[in-house]
């Protein structure tokens, strides 16, 4: 049976809603799954007993006796937090007792613990936060969206080789058009490292289409669009807050 350690002390109003989510997986699963809910013990223990049969669902527990606030400094919480429970839902994974970890909480420390515990695949200089948006398509995956705001050319064409996999392999998409987000079309645009970058993806193994401006992201003229995480991490949230604006 498949295992994911689910960060149960991580995110807004952790454990409650984070328990509460994890029982209606675990519902909704018939059994494919089992999760494990990290974190206090007595905490989760309490937030459990609000449900139930759960006794009948494929849920345990890991004890943490930490937790990384959101406001936290991710490399800070890393070095003197060691039982947080992401880093302990980390070390579940790194020593094959999960198939894969879950959380709601500070992003930094998530990443910070996968880099360090789980490693990189080999070829991977830095990792990618990636987000789905909603488009006239479907949805297309925007990466990176806050990990790494000083990109190389590599960083790039490595963002969009992941990318391409994502959703080919996870969204059913056969050869999933890549785009590098610029400020125009033309190649020439952006200066040197986003020029550098697009010949890096034009010889790559991928269906690279060239560069996409802001408004082809909404249109889905790609499945993929490749940025910066500075530029990324402004994105979705101006796009967060124009949803916001009209509801």
């Amino acid at each position: 049976m498949i295992r994911i350690a689910v960060d149960a002390m991580g995110g807004d109003k952790a454990p409650e809603e984070i328990v509460t989510g994890a029982i209606e997986a675990a519902r909704r699963s018939a059994k494919r799954f089992e999760i494990v809910l990290v974190g206090d013990k007595q905490a989760v223990e309490k937030e459990l007993k609000h449900h139930h049969f759960i006794k009948r669902l494929p849920i345990s527990i890991a004890h943490a006796s930490q937790n990384v606030e959101m406001d936290e400094l991710a490399v800070k919480a890393f070095k003197e937090k060691k039982d947080a429970s992401i880093s302990v839902a980390m070390r579940l994974h790194k020593d094959d007792k999960v198939n894969a970890v879950v959380s709601a909480g500070n992003t930094g420390a998530i990443m910070t613990n996968a880099y360090f515990y789980l490693k990189s695949i080999k070829g991977v200089e830095r990792p990618a936060i990636g987000t789905l948006i909603p488009n006239e398509e479907g949805a297309g995956l925007l990466l990176d969206v806050g990990s790494s705001v000083n990109l190389k050319p590599t960083n790039f064409q490595q963002f969009g080789v992941m990318g391409s996999i994502f959703m080919e392999y996870i969204r059913g998409i056969h050869s999933p058009k890549v785009g590098l987000l610029n400020i125009g079309e033309e190649q020439s645009k952006g200066g040197g490292i986003l020029q550098q970058a697009y010949k890096l993806l034009s010889k790559s193994a991928i269906n690279f289409i060239g560069n996409v401006e802001g408004r082809d992201i909404l249109k889905g003229s790609a499945d993929v669009v490749v940025c910066n995480g500075f530029v990324g991490n402004v994105l979705i949230k101006f796009a967060e807050s124009l949803a916001s604006m009209f509801s």
